[in-house]
């Protein structure tokens, strides 16, 4: 992995050809973090792909954090992986949360997010998509094996990757309502009466 002066020369590299790309770097319990300009995602990563002396062409994990009550609330975190040198580097692209635009629990529905995007097929591929979702560009493009990632990252988190190829729910039934990994999300289920407790002390 880089270490901390070697990750701020890889930002100094980056800066050349996309100047204002990297926001910000950080190296916590020996792992390298490039924060970025989610616009300029893409530019990043492909660099990161492609340029000599880099090469990390293997995307090992897409996933998503909610930080609230922090923002920007949603951090897209991408795991890169250079498999010859046996390297990896972070990027995270941080997502301001977008006003809700239906009623459903945890933000936009999917079914809103399909109405929003004209009816039918997938809220990326359709049209302008997600009202009231964060958005980020799909990086299947560049690396294929984001394409089941990203829907999981949708599916779990509502957050809408712009040109993905199929951005559907992955693991929940397609009228399932809600975002169930967003912090806001409300926790199911019955309350539990202590019993033991009202018959010994109350």
């Amino acid at each position: 992995m880089p270490d901390a002066p070697g990750l701020e020369l890889i930002r100094g590299e980056i800066e050349q050809d996309h100047p204002g790309a990297v926001l910000d770097t950080s190296f916590d319990r020996d792992q390298p973090s490039l924060v970025v300009d989610p616009a300029q995602v893409l530019a990043v990563l492909a660099w990161l792909r492609d340029a000599p002396g880099q090469r990390y062409r293997f995307l090992s994990s897409l996933h998503v954090a909610d930080y609230l009550p922090a923002q920007p609330r949603f951090g897209v975190h991408y795991e890169l992986l250079n498999r010859d040198r046996v390297e990896r580097i972070r990027v995270k692209a941080m997502l301001e949360d977008a006003p809700p635009a239906g009623g459903g629990v945890g933000g936009t529905t999917p079914e809103d997010a399909l109405a929003t995007a004209g009816g039918g097929g997938s809220p990326a591929a359709t049209g302008p998509a997600g009202q009231g979702l964060p958005e980020i560009d799909s990086c299947v493009s560049l690396f294929p094996t984001a394409e089941f990632q990203e829907r999981e990252a949708y599916d779990f988190f509502g957050i809408v990757f712009r040109g993905h190829p199929d951005l559907t729910r992955i693991l929940m039934p397609e009228d399932y309502v809600g975002w169930p990994q967003r912090r806001d999300f409300p926790v199911g289920g019955e309350p539990v009466t202590f019993t033991y407790n009202e018959r010994q002390y109350g």
